[in-house]
């Protein structure tokens, strides 16, 4: 197990747009869970707007072969993780988001965010500390971590923030507790808020994916 997150570059997979446009691509960046890694959230594309560059990201700690994740968490009715490797996690995608820009000719404006689990909780991090870098953030059975809250931007910040939380009522590992407490903070904070539940647990239904497209589709 890497000790810290950090010190070296985001291990990543680019799939180009199936249905280029004229200019720069918008891009949706996929962060997955803990104990996944950058293959974990592919067989979602082909379900997502074609126009979208597709940039899936590997989490900086390995926790096993094969097995990556932001922060360390024991899954306690309240997870305990590790903040200090969640703060590295957050710093080091707020830089790696505009090198993914530079790098691969994406709008600076259409940079979306789809966080599955751990990949929600670090992608709310980062999409409300540093909304400038996000056009958009997708939350799919995650929550929001109190450690975080210090560094997100004021309402008047985050006012022009769209995103989407989606939870399953029947999710055993992040309760729909979790995700209800994550839309009432959201409309605390002022974001444009589209809320979703499903008949599902810790997982990405069917109808869930179709959601999230339209909801992307709408905002390219």
């Amino acid at each position: 197990m890497t000790a810290e997150p950090g010190g070296h570059e985001l291990t990543t997979i680019v799939q180009p747009p199936r249905a280029p446009q004229p200019g720069k691509a918008p891009a949706l960046v996929l962060l997955h869970g803990v104990g996944a890694n950058e293959t974990s959230l592919l067989g979602l594309t082909p379900r997502l707007d074609p126009r979208l560059t597709i940039i899936s990201v590997r989490a900086p700690l390995e926790l096993h072969p094969g097995g990556y994740g932001f922060f360390r968490v024991q899954f306690t009715p309240e997870p305990v993780i590790v903040p200090h490797e969640a703060e590295a996690s957050r710093q080091m995608l707020i830089e790696f988001l505009p090198r993914l820009v530079r790098q691969h000719g994406i709008d600076p404006e259409k940079v979306f965010v789809l966080g599955f689990s751990q990949g929600a909780i670090i992608g709310a991090s980062v999409a409300l500390s540093r909304p400038d870098l996000v056009a958009g953030l997708v939350m799919l059975s995650g929550r929001i971590l109190p450690e975080a809250r210090p560094h997100f931007q004021p309402r008047d910040g985050l006012d022009h923030l769209p995103v989407f939380v989606g939870h399953g009522v029947a999710d055993s590992k992040l309760g729909i507790h979790h995700g209800r407490a994550s839309q009432a903070l959201l409309a605390e904070l002022g974001v444009q808020l589209t809320c979703r539940e499903y008949d599902m647990g810790h997982e990405i239904s069917p109808q869930e994916l179709d959601d999230v497209n339209a909801w992307l589709s709408d905002r390219l």
